[in-house]
């Protein structure tokens, strides 16, 4: 007796149909094959074949704009949501260097900016995640999109873990032990920008994927948006070394280089103490790499955003902001 073909095995399909037969998904079939993974309308075999495929093939920006519009209409988010004046997303986790880039995000929201970050953890062993070193720092993490509307509203920053803005995203994250290698949702859910915001900036850690994220938030309208390969794959400037901006800006793509900000590479510490964060940011600690490094994340994020003109502007401002901060505390009040 021959059984029914399941709904979801055609993307399976037209991903594996060998070397001369498959082909990339379409953007209404990227769209549906996330809809009903989302809804969990597939079944776990078919998840894990339809994953490996893509990774093999690797997800196109068609791809990654239309899984998500399929996610984001499934997020649950507050009706009176405060706009964020920068999404900045968080999925890589620190391997050898700091998460300098905490630094920069609670700069910027110190001086009146309403960042939200969004990410995952504890997918890749030994790497250290925005959720796990903010709470060392007494800056507290939301565990609900309402908690996040509130911090937003309140103090200028949020960061949620994707377990709690959408579980079954996370859930197919940590699924990376198990398949052994990371899945196209790692692009994609970097991409989900929840609150809508006007300003999204992105740090991925192999350079193939810039244009990806820069033409999928091109498809995904995003008003302005600067992708870097960032420290460790998070969104943190290596001052050592010279930075490709490729941006997206009222739907035109365009990209330029900042040079580095040293003649000189530093050595790399043998350790990574999450106590240096905070005794950076009340000058007990001269790291000279480290504030470079924060600096010129800051300066990243506020040319992203449109508030300065150029790069010498941006790292002057940013300069500003850093000499002028409350080094009692790192959030307003």
């Amino acid at each position: 007796m021959s059984q029914q073909e399941h709904p979801f095995a055609q993307y399976v399909r037209i991903l594996g149909k060998g070397r001369n037969g498959s082909r990339g998904l379409s953007g209404d079939e990227a769209y549906e094959a996330m809809r009903m993974i989302m809804a969990g309308e597939v079944a776990p075999i078919q998840l894990g074949a339809y994953l490996m495929l893509m990774r093999v093939k690797e997800e196109t920006p068609e791809e990654v704009a239309a899984s998500v519009r399929a996610i984001r209409e499934q997020l649950a988010i507050p009706a009176n949501a405060p706009k964020p004046d920068l999404d900045w997303s968080s999925y890589a986790g620190k391997k050898r260097i700091l998460p300098w880039y905490l630094l920069s995000a609670l700069l910027l929201a110190q001086h009146g900016i309403k960042v939200f970050m969004h990410g995952a953890s504890g997918h890749t062993a030994g790497r250290l995640y925005t959720k796990d070193v903010l709470p060392q720092l007494g800056v507290p993490v939301a565990t609900s999109l309402d908690e996040a509307c509130n911090q937003l509203a309140t103090q200028n920053f949020s960061y949620i873990d994707l377990e709690h803005l959408n579980p079954r995203l996370h859930d197919i994250i940590e699924l990376r032990p198990l398949l052994g290698l990371r899945s196209p949702v790692h692009t994609i859910a970097r991409m989900l920008n929840p609150f809508n915001a006007d300003h999204v900036i992105q740090g991925i850690f192999h350079p193939g994927y810039r244009p990806t994220h820069q033409e999928a938030g091109q498809l995904l309208a995003i008003p302005r948006m600067i992708v870097i390969k960032g420290e460790g794959g998070e969104i943190e400037r290596n001052p050592d070394q010279e930075v490709l901006l490729q941006v997206v800006n009222k739907g035109e793509m365009s990209e330029e280089t900042w040079p580095a900000m040293f003649s000189r590479r530093h050595v790399r510490p043998d350790e990574m103490n999450v106590a240096d964060l905070k005794s950076l940011w009340t000058g007990e600690l001269n790291e000279e790499y480290a504030e470079a490094s924060v600096l010129g994340t800051t300066a990243i994020a506020l040319y992203t955003m449109g508030r300065v003109a150029n790069r010498e502007e941006a790292e002057a401002e940013a300069a500003r902001m850093w000499a002028a901060r409350d080094k009692t505390r790192f959030l307003s009040a």
